[in-house]
């Protein structure tokens, strides 16, 4: 069950599709003039998301890898036109502030890139929450760039007034160059917050940072135990060497005793004979 959630957590925060992979950032940057126009694409995605990524991993043995790209193209290109005909039918006014960019699901990065690198090789339980993850990342993406586009550049969130009646909005935020800048500040912070994490962690790890150093450290500890092993290895090779060593010396040199001991006692005989001989004449 774990694997199954950190596919939703990853989409949210360490694969974020937009604010880390940057993905499909036509539509986020088109479409965010306002919240509910980037809660009604994100929904929209996500929908397409998870069900293609549903039918991919279902069929991934069966679509031949020479055409899985436009059999992915094709499976994409039914589910968003069923999308586009019940949004223009239950949502009109946010299929008009969508427009064209509805259609262009089909080619959107998020979708075709899931497809291949995770629906066509995972089974379909962990390809629906991989879809689900990543929607909702690309739904909260567009949703808070939309947000703050929309307070900042009409004063108002959510099609209501929030800011105060002397409040002079800001234009730029709701063109094109606001966009860029809202999207680059919220990159910024999310990369400050995750570095300072990061760091927070090493410190509590007891790191403090100077990697070469570190490796020393960790790698000098390894030799001196190693060298230790290493000596002791020798030192049990060698005694029983020398015990093997002085027992076949000792081995080979009993038969040169038993030798000296017959060359001593072969003379015996030659003697005696001398000796018979002797008193023979």
């Amino acid at each position: 069950m774990k694997k199954y959630f950190e596919r939703i957590s990853n989409g949210l925060l360490k694969e974020n599709p937009v604010l880390v992979l940057m993905l499909g950032m036509c539509p986020a940057l088109a479409v965010t003039t306002q919240a509910m126009n980037g809660i009604g694409m994100g929904l929209s995605t996500l929908a397409v998301l998870v069900l293609s990524n549903l039918v991919i991993s279902l069929l991934r043995k069966v679509i031949p890898d020479q055409v899985r790209l436009p059999a992915y193209i094709v499976i994409v290109a039914s589910l968003v036109t069923v999308t586009e005909l019940l949004i223009e039918a239950y949502l009109p006014s946010l299929y008009k502030s969508l427009g064209i960019y509805i259609p262009l699901i089909v080619v959107n990065c998020i979708i075709l890139g899931r497809a291949e690198a995770y629906a066509n090789k995972h089974t379909p339980g962990l390809a629906v929450m991989d879809g689900i993850g990543m929607g909702l990342g690309f739904t909260v993406a567009l949703t808070l760039a939309g947000a703050v586009r929309e307070l900042l550049g009409s004063g108002n969130l959510f099609g209501a007034r929030v800011m105060p009646a002397g409040y002079e909005p800001m234009l730029i935020f709701i063109q094109p160059p606001g966009a860029f800048m809202i999207f680059a500040a919220i990159i910024a912070i999310m990369n400050a917050i995750g570095i300072r994490t990061r760091q927070r962690q090493l410190v509590e790890s007891g790191c403090d940072g100077n990697c070469a150093l570190c490796t020393a450290a960790c790698e000098s500890p390894k030799a001196a135990p190693a060298a230790g092993k290493t000596g002791e290895a020798a030192k049990a090779k060698i005694a029983p060497a020398a015990g093997k060593t002085g027992e076949a010396a000792k081995a080979k040199i009993a038969p040169a005793g038993k030798t000296l001991d017959t060359a001593a006692a072969k003379p015996a005989p030659a003697e005696a004979k001398d000796a018979e001989g002797g008193k023979a004449e």
